[in-house]
């Protein structure tokens, strides 16, 4: 495979992508992801529409191409589409697939330490240009990809075949892998999870390598590595990184006054002295420890609600709909919340006391907890395998 003859700007815009790659990885890229970079080019694989901004903007390569470029080759993520597909109904646009920022595509490369002649399976294959840097370095008969939805399978396979890469492109549900070509050395995931699917477990080699973003209903944060066993067990540790779409299996669409809070609804009372946004702000590994605590609660803010006395609202609920919570601030007191609770759960005092194991191990970031997979079920944990996070639900 030979380097394709490049525009004197996108040259351009390749190496200096690459310089910001190396700038925000912990050890240079390896020169075997440099080749790729310039010969698997991303814009190969980025639709000739994308969706720019907040807005989800549409841009398009043949009205504005130096935009269209600067979006393909900025260290960031790209929309390439929006509401599944669909044409968006009373201005309502939501992202739906993107690919991925390339300094974290190359991060997790690095991760999954792919050798030549090891077999690939990569669950989400969005643009196509992720599998196609994996075809590179393994072989293209070695890459197998899964995507969920058909238009982008058959977008990314013809995007493939076009750069002269076979990889096999399966339209179907990544969350069952795929059995056909089993057992893989590697199995990388572009959308994060909120359970390991257990056929991934079945379907990789004893001592092989599952990479996948991860997210909670509390927080999408942070990457899991697993080593799978010879027993179908897979362990391994979380890293501080990524923020990915979340598998199209996995989602939930709940909102807190459509689907959760009823007028008839009659909560109890009560006061905290923990700040709501010590659990829900800025603090990211907070955030990431309330999420493995707190397995199925998620949260919203709700800045001036039409409630006398109350500046902010904090709302809890869990994803069944059963049980939330409201944590109110007056926008003056910085010692006293008040707090709503309704349901068989207690949400708010399951948040206090995640906090509180949280800021008694000495406040952990992600690096520092990992999970152990099997048929029956996930066990997280800190520091090392035999030292359980205590969970709620």
């Amino acid at each position: 495979m030979t380097t394709p003859n490049l525009a004197a700007s996108e040259q351009i815009a390749i190496r200096d992508l690459l310089g910001a790659v190396n700038n925000d990885m912990d050890t240079p890229l390896r020169p075997e992801w440099e080749r790729a970079a310039w010969s698997i080019t991303r814009s190969a694989f980025i639709p000739e529409r994308v969706y720019l901004g907040d807005q989800l903007v549409p841009c398009d390569r043949a009205g504005a191409p130096e935009a269209w470029l600067r979006a393909v080759y900025v260290d960031d993520s790209v929309v390439t589409q929006i509401n599944d597909g669909e044409e968006p109904t009373d201005g309502d646009r939501w992202a739906s697939s993107s690919a991925s920022a390339p300094s974290i595509v190359f991060r997790m490369l690095h991760m999954l330490d792919v050798a030549p002649e090891q077999r690939v399976l990569e669950i989400g294959t969005g643009t196509g240009w992720n599998a196609g840097l994996l075809a590179y370095v393994a072989g293209s008969e070695n890459v197998t990809t899964v995507e969920v939805d058909p238009l982008l399978a058959s977008r990314a396979r013809a995007c493939l075949r076009k750069s002269g890469l076979g990889v096999e492109v399966i339209a179907g549900d990544g969350a069952m892998g795929h059995a056909d070509g089993a057992p893989y050395d590697r199995l990388v995931a572009t959308c994060s999870v909120r359970s390991v699917p257990r056929p991934w477990l079945t379907q990789v080699r004893p001592g092989g390598i599952i990479l996948a973003p991860w997210e909670s209903p509390w927080i999408c944060y942070g990457l899991l590595r697993l080593t799978v066993d010879d027993g179908g067990t897979a362990s391994g540790r979380f890293s501080p990184h990524s923020a990915f779409m979340l598998m199209r299996q996995q989602r939930t669409n709940l909102r807190i006054f459509r689907d959760v809070v009823r007028d008839d609804h009659q909560p109890d009372e009560s006061t905290t002295i923990l700040p709501p946004w010590q659990v829900a702000g800025e603090e990211l590994a907070a955030r990431f420890a309330m999420g493995l605590q707190l397995r199925d609660v998620w949260w919203t803010w709700h800045d001036n609600p039409d409630v006398e006395g109350v500046a902010s609202r904090l709302w809890l609920a869990t994803t069944d709909a059963t049980s939330w919570a409201a944590v109110d601030w007056d926008g003056k007191s910085d010692t006293r919340w008040t707090v709503w609770q309704h349901g068989r759960r207690r949400l708010w005092n399951e948040v206090e006391a995640a906090h509180d194991w949280w800021a008694l191990h000495d406040r952990p970031g992600p690096e520092r907890f990992g999970l152990t997979v099997t048929a029956t079920g996930e066990t997280p944990w800190l520091d090392t395998p035999e030292r359980h996070v205590p969970t709620s639900g």
